[in-house]
């Protein structure tokens, strides 16, 4: 067999794994924080988590682990700071294979301990550059850097490439042109973190419109990260609004982020990230996890949040806002009305479309 043939055929083995996964159970629990869980096992604060990945074999299993004993359905690797770009920041630039190999491998080993089926989604963060003709990356170094680590992630035999906490529409196009033709489902996630908005002004409504113009189409699409647990809500409310037939990724912060000294603490209780998963699935998620500040045992509620789940309305916003709290970052209105009335009467956008 050759290469292209033994591609395709992997990547319908790992497409059909998702789809039969995702049909069986209607709909499927990520994982939590990783960064979170391996500062409580000792990483300090400017280390490269990703090292780990060969210097703390076991402390990463052990990541993997709690999540998959709480029900995750999808673990996310360590890799999430694995491209070159990222990686020269702690002279690790020539490791990006190894490293991405090696977390996959991790993972995997957990996933085959477990009696049930559990995926390993190889978690791709953006590149840390600004694209040109804010910064100096281009959109050719940009897809070449994300091939790279796709190429490692798949030689450890990844079964989803998860594309997370983009903001430039730009770089999202990149990772999908390098993700297309490797046979392996791709999901894109998007922090919507500046008043409704990604930090690059892409809206979730946006976010929908813009799969169909990726070079590899997703497989689900959605929000991570962000800031408060209601803003991602209100986010993939939206995105399920303008695209009902897309398979929508939910995974928000453990409630809402604090800074306590030198510390960023997280609200959410485990009762509180229950609610959050009832309300993820009326508002038309079918992928549902944790980011910053969820630890396994939030996972625990979540994951009995999921399975006891009767579907409702999809919730309003002042209903997220009663049950999980206020928003961080809300969209400014008078500004997107200004806007569109200025895109309306044809005056030139100053920022660059991706």
């Amino acid at each position: 067999m050759n290469f292209a043939a033994e591609a395709a055929w992997a990547g319908k083995r790992n497409m059909s794994r998702f789809e039969d996964l995702l049909a069986s159970k209607g709909a499927l629990l990520a994982d939590g924080a990783t960064g979170t869980t391996l500062f409580g096992k000792g990483l300090t604060s400017g280390d490269a988590p990703e090292l780990w990945n060969v210097d703390e074999p076991e402390k990463i299993k052990a990541l993997h682990r709690g999540f998959v004993e709480a029900g995750s359905d999808i673990i996310l690797t360590n890799t999430f700071g694995a491209n070159r770009h990222r990686l020269k920041l702690h002279s690790a630039e020539g490791r990006v294979t190894e490293l991405n190999a090696a977390a996959v491998r991790l993972a995997r080993e957990v996933a085959e301990e477990a009696d049930r089926d559990v995926l390993i989604a190889g978690s791709i963060g953006p590149t840390g550059e600004l694209f040109q003709p804010l910064g100096a990356l281009s959109y050719e170094e940009a897809v070449e850097a994300f091939a790279e680590q796709i190429d490692g992630l798949i030689e450890g035999g990844a079964d989803i490439l998860w594309v997370e906490t983009m903001s430039a529409p730009e770089e999202m196009k990149a990772a999908a042109e390098a993700a297309k033709g490797k046979g392996v489902p791709l999901v894109i996630t998007a922090s919507f973190d500046t008043a409704g908005k990604t930090m690059m002004g892409l809206s979730p409504k946006g976010m929908a419109q813009l799969k169909s113009e990726f070079a590899c189409e997703p497989v689900a699409i959605g929000s991570n990260c962000g800031v408060g647990a209601s803003d991602l809500l209100a986010a993939i409310s939206e995105i399920t609004e303008a695209d009902p037939s897309a398979i929508v990724v939910a995974k928000a912060n453990c409630g809402i982020p604090q800074i306590r000294g030198d510390e960023v603490v997280y609200t959410g209780t485990p009762e509180l990230m229950g609610k959050y998963t009832h309300m993820a699935l009326d508002a038309g998620a079918r992928i549902i996890g944790g980011c910053c500040g969820t630890s396994a045992g939030h996972l625990v509620a979540m994951r009995a949040a999921l399975d006891a789940h009767v579907k409702g309305e999809p919730p309003t916003l002042e209903a997220i806002i009663a049950e999980i709290g206020p928003l961080v970052s809300p969209p400014n209105l008078e500004a997107d009305a200004a806007r569109e009335a200025d895109s309306g009467s044809g005056r030139r956008r100053g920022r660059r479309r991706g």
